[in-house]
């Protein structure tokens, strides 16, 4: 490894706080960071033990990083994101010379008309665009037989604890591999039904996955508008905190920030406390009954809960919890959801591109994408079969019981009936109920397997109580440190 060795050393596992620091001695540049992740990228994405999760880079980041590095000089950081470099998921659009396809071939010459409202908060916080996250095409809404993490126009991102062993997770599988691997400081995915928890638990990360109405959705590739929404994929809670504090806020373009007004702050980091867990209440099912949990996992949650209880947290065990936990991953709300919204996204895309609706675009993977052949599409033809105008009573009444039953007589009801802080769930086992309600939740790395897969805690709660979660969540990281950086040996380097 060589020279190459002492060139990464000073940049695995580095938080912002640590560049940051390093950039304000003058001991590194933001110019230099990129060009470090970039050959770390060259190194281990497209090399070695080829991790495809970097789709494509910003030919504008060295650009980017050294305005920012003058402006530090001159003026001084705008903030704790200046100059850092950020990775985008491929389904949010930058008004640049990167594209925007959401992994589709039918969208890979797509070039955005202007930014994303997060991709635009981020240049104002001074942040680097520093490329484009491979991901699962269409956020995984194309095929159930497609795998995780595959999409037509860059193929299968791989774990970096198992390259082609353990599952990625998706369907911001790019994002969350390139952060683990540390291909990048920090990165965004979208959520709709698991997408940033599920890859999160897999990778080795935290995510965090915000209530609806705090970050606008505008400038997304849509999948289902009630459940969208986008947030931070990153090492460490305190990193988490404060990618959150720059993209979140209200945006006119998307009426769900009217609900979060007065509710995002610039920072959440003062939101950090190491005695965070201490009196809280946090809600488990009765004997700790995960039924999807088995041997090895099923002992590292007792151990951390174990932990939990030593942190000063009361564990709350509730009878009925189970049915909380067991929803299930329900996709009638996102087959109605996704055409009219889709539709309209491809009505606004120009001409070069050869698809402007969903019928449009089963007809393209039928005779042009291989990709989509080898696993179907019957997702998107169950789709095109809607009316497209929301107004099916299977549509609504599904609708209304969703929200029913991970709401109100859900997260909502049992936070409250047990006065609970958040409920703690293992892995990504417990994401369709807040998925469904558009309610935060947050994971942490919680330890590994014998064989080395990654094993994860996730908390949640009520709508806009990410301030708790992440007083929850970063008490638990700081007592426990269970995160490790990736290992790849002399022949994937």
């Amino acid at each position: 490894m060589g020279t190459e060795a002492m060139l990464f050393d000073g940049l695995e596992e580095a938080t912002i706080d640590d560049l940051q620091r390093g950039m304000d001695a003058g001991v590194v540049s933001s110019k230099e960071l990129v060009l470090q992740y970039i050959q770390r990228i060259a190194a281990l994405d497209k090399n070695g033990p080829r991790l495809n999760a970097v789709l494509e880079i910003n030919p504008d980041a060295l650009v980017i990083a050294e305005a920012m590095d003058r402006e530090r000089a001159v003026r001084g950081p705008r903030g704790p994101l200046h100059g850092i470099p950020v990775l985008l998921k491929d389904n949010i659009e930058t008004g640049d010379r990167m594209h925007t396809s959401a992994g589709a071939l039918a969208l890979a010459d797509s070039y955005a008309p202007r930014d994303a409202f997060v991709a635009g908060k981020l240049r104002q916080a001074g942040a680097v665009l520093l490329g484009k996250a491979n991901m699962s095409e269409l956020a995984k809404f194309v095929s159930l037989r497609m795998p995780n993490g595959y999409s037509s126009r860059g193929g299968v991102v791989r774990n970096p604890y198992g390259p082609g062993l353990f599952d990625v997770g998706g369907s911001s599988s790019g994002s969350a591999a390139a952060v683990s691997a540390n291909l990048t400081a920090v990165a965004l995915g979208t959520e709709t039904l698991g997408s940033i928890i599920n890859p999160s638990v897999e990778n080795s990360i935290v995510g965090l996955n915000p209530t609806i109405g705090l970050v606008s959705r505008d400038g997304l590739v849509p999948l289902a508008p009630t459940h969208d929404t986008v947030g931070p994929m990153t090492r460490t809670v305190a990193d988490a905190a404060a990618l959150l504090g720059a993209i979140a806020g209200f945006d006119e373009r998307d009426d769900a920030t009217r609900i979060g007004l007065g509710r995002a702050v610039a920072d959440f980091r003062p939101y950090l406390r190491e005695d965070g867990l201490r009196g809280a209440r946090i809600g488990i099912p009765k004997n700790a009954h995960y039924p999807d949990l088995r041997g090895e996992e099923k002992r590292l949650l007792e151990r951390e809960l174990g932990v939990i209880e030593k942190l000063g947290a009361v564990l709350v065990e509730i009878e009925d919890l189970s049915r909380l936990e067991r929803q299930e991953w329900d996709l009638t709300v996102l087959i109605y959801e996704f055409k009219p919204a889709f539709n309209h996204y491809l009505s606004r895309l120009g001409p070069h591109v050869p698809v402007h609706s969903l019928k449009d675009l089963i007809a393209f993977n039928r005779m042009h994408n291989p990709g989509v052949a080898l696993y179907g599409q019957h997702l998107l033809i169950e789709a095109e079969r809607t009316s497209g105008t929301l107004t099916e009573p299977e549509y609504i009444l599904t609708k209304m019981r969703d929200l029913e039953n991970s709401r109100r007589s859900g997260i909502d009801a049992f936070v409250e009936k047990y006065r609970l802080d958040a409920i703690l769930s293992p892995g990504h086992t417990g994401v369709a109920a807040p998925a469904k309600a558009g309610y935060p939740s947050i994971t942490v790395p919680a330890g590994y397997r014998a064989d080395g897969k990654p094993f994860g805690l996730t908390f949640t709660s009520r709508a806009f109580s990410e301030p708790t979660l992440f007083r929850i969540a970063y008490a638990y990281e700081q007592a426990t440190m269970h995160r490790k950086s990736p290992v790849f040996d002399d022949k994937q380097q």
